[in-house]
C-alpha cells in the first residue's frame, strides 16, 4: 500500500475484495478487450473480412494488459480508449487493423460500465439476501420475547423483539423488490456509433440494416445480456445510473434505520452489537462498549444517500446526444456508492449475526412500564367486580399520575398496582393485580405476525435465492 498519496478508505477499510475487483482497472480493461473481441467476432460472423486467426490473436492477449504501453501512449494522445487500442495492437500485430472497427469510445466505455454495474448489483443482491436470512433467524428466535415498543421514543404498547426485527426486514424486502426490478431492466448499449445512429456500421455493411440490427443482438448475447437499449445517443441514458444509485440509496436508508435502532437499544442495554474480546470501546473510558459498527453503518449510509444526487445532476444536464461532463463524476460517484453499500451490508450481516439480547434488562424495563399499559385491562376487571366504569377511569387517571410522579420526581419504583389495590373502589387485591402483569397479554398478534411474515413472505424469497445463501461478513476494522 502506497503511504505517500491518498487512497480511498472505501477500499482500504470498508469494501470487500470481490466488489473492489469489480471496479478495478483489471476488470475494466479486460472487459474492454472482451468487448473488442465480441465486436470483431460478430462482424466476422456477419461477413466482414476478419479472419479467425485475428480473433485467436485477440483472445490470446485478452487478459494480459500491457499497462505501461497504454500509459505512455495516453501521455502523448490524451485519449484513454485509443491508448488501449494502440496497446492491444502492439500485442496483436495481425489484428491491430480491425480492433475497434466502426466503434466509438463509448462502445467500450459505456458497455463496460453497464456490465460492471450489473455484476455489482448481483453481488449487492447476494449480500442483501444473506442479511435478510440472518434477520429471519433472529426474528424467529425472539418472536415471542415481549419488549417495550416505542413511539416518539416514549414507552408504548409492548411488541416482541422478533416483531421489531420484521420491521427491519420489511424495509430490506422493499429494497430487494427494487433491486430485482433494476437488475431485470439492465441492458447493453451495443454498437450505436458516435451519435447513436450507427452510421459507421451502415457504411461497413454496405447499407444492410438487418445485419446492423443483428450485430447489436449478437454482441449482447456474447457479453451475457438478453438485449440492448433500443435507442441512444452516443451514450446510454444517464438515467440508468440514477436508477441504480437510487436502489443503493434505498438500501442505505434501511441500513441507517436499523443502525439507529441498534444504537438506541444498546444505550438502553437491551440489545448489543458484537463486541470482540480485545476490542477497545473508548481510548479514555475503558469500560465503554460503543456501538461502533452500527455508527459506521450510519456514516457510510449518509454518504450513499448524499451521493445519489450526482447521477441525478449528470442525467439532468446532458446535452443532446453526448457531452463529456459526466465522465469524471461517473468515475467517482458510481464505484464509490457500490463500495460503500458493500461495506454497509458486510457490517449489517456482521452485526445481526452477533447480536446479543439481554432479556432480563428487557423484562425489567417492560415491567416498570407495564402497570401503566395494563390500566385498561385492570379497569375492565374492576368493572366485572362491580365497579362504575366512569368513576374508575377517573381514579385510574389520578393514580397513574401519582405513580408517574413517584417515578419521575422522587426516583421511586412504579407503585401503581399498590395504589390501585389500596383503593376500595376497584375491589381488587394486589395478588389479583399482579396476575394481570403477564407481558404476553399485551403484545397483541406480534408473535403471530412474525411467524406469518417469515413463513409467507421471507421463506419464499430465501427458497428462491437459496443458491446465494451461506455468506459470512469480512470486517477489516
Amino acid at each position: 500500500m502506497a503511504t505517500d498519496r491518498y487512497s480511498s478508505p472505501l477500499s482500504e477499510r470498508y469494501a470487500g475484495k470481490e466488489m473492489q475487483y469489480i471496479f478495478s482497472q483489471d476488470k475494466k480493461f479486460r472487459t474492454w478487450r472482451k468487448l473488442w473481441i465480441a465486436l470483431a467476432e460478430s462482424e466476422m460472423e456477419l461477413g466482414l473480412p476478419i479472419t479467425q486467426e485475428q480473433i485467436d490473436e485477440l483472445k490470446a492477449h485478452q487478459d494480459d494488459i500491457n499497462y505501461e504501453v497504454a500509459r505512455q501512449r495516453e501521455a502523448l494522445v490524451r485519449h484513454d480508449v485509443m491508448s488501449h487500442v494502440y496497446a492491444y495492437g502492439v500485442q496483436c500485430p495481425k489484428a491491430k487493423g480491425i480492433i475497434h472497427l466502426g466503434a466509438t469510445s463509448c462502445y467500450v466505455g459505456d458497455n463496460t460500465d453497464l456490465i460492471v454495474m450489473t455484476e455489482a448489483l448481483h453481488l449487492v443482491k447476494r449480500k442483501l439476501v444473506n442479511v435478510i436470512s440472518e434477520l429471519g433467524k433472529f426474528a424467529r428466535q425472539y418472536k415471542a420475547q415481549p419488549t417495550l415498543a416505542f413511539t416518539h421514543f416514549q414507552p408504548a404498547q409492548p411488541t416482541t423483539v422478533g416483531k421489531r426485527a420484521t420491521l427491519w426486514m420489511m424495509d430490506l424486502k422493499l429494497d430487494l423488490d427494487d433491486l430485482d426490478y433494476v437488475i431485470g431492466t439492465m441492458r447493453l448499449l451495443g454498437s450505436k456509433g458516435t451519435t447513436g445512429t450507427q452510421a459507421s456500421f451502415l457504411e461497413l455493411f454496405d447499407g444492410d440494416h438487418e445485419k446492423i440490427k443483428k450485430l447489436d443482438k449478437i454482441i449482447a448475447q456474447k457479453m451475457g445480456f438478453s438485449d440492448v437499449y433500443p435507442v441512444s445517443g452516443q451514450t446510454y441514458s444517464r438515467k440508468v445510473d440514477s436508477r441504480v444509485l437510487n436502489v443503493l440509496a434505498g438500501i442505505a436508508q434501511s441500513a441507517h434505520k436499523f443502525s439507529n435502532d441498534i444504537r438506541l437499544l444498546q444505550h438502553l442495554k437491551e440489545v448489543e452489537e458484537p463486541f470482540e474480546k480485545n476490542q477497545i470501546g473508548s481510548s479514555a473510558m475503558a469500560y465503554k462498549r460503543n456501538p461502533m459498527r452500527s455508527e459506521r453503518m450510519a456514516s457510510l449510509s449518509n454518504y450513499v444517500i448524499a451521493d445519489v444526487i450526482n447521477p441525478m445532476l449528470t442525467s439532468a444536464t446532458q446535452w443532446f446526444e453526448r457531452t463529456l461532463d459526466d465522465s469524471a463524476n461517473k468515475r467517482i460517484s458510481i464505484p464509490e456508492a457500490f463500495l460503500a453499500v458493500d461495506g454497509i451490508l458486510d457490517l449489517y450481516l456482521n452485526v445481526v449475526d452477533g447480536l446479543v439480547v439481554y432479556d432480563k434488562v428487557i423484562e425489567k424495563h417492560l415491567m416498570a412500564e407495564l402497570p401503566f399499559m395494563a390500566t385498561e385491562n385492570i379497569m375492565m376487571d374492576a368493572v366485572k367486580a362491580g365497579g362504575d366504569r366512569q368513576e374508575l377511569h377517573e381514579k385510574i387517571r389520578e393514580l397513574s399520575m401519582e405513580a408517574g410522579r413517584n417515578v419521575k420526581v422522587y426516583g421511586k419504583e412504579n407503585n401503581l398496582l399498590e395504589l390501585i389495590a389500596a383503593d376500595p373502589s376497584f375491589n381488587l387485591t394486589l395478588s389479583e393485580l399482579q396476575k394481570a402483569m403477564d407481558p404476553s397479554r399485551y403484545t397483541g398478534r406480534a408473535k403471530e405476525q412474525t411467524e406469518e411474515f417469515l413463513d409467507e413472505v421471507i421463506e419464499p424469497i430465501l427458497e428462491e435465492n437459496r443458491h446465494l445463501l451461506g455468506l459470512k461478513a469480512d470486517i477489516k476494522v
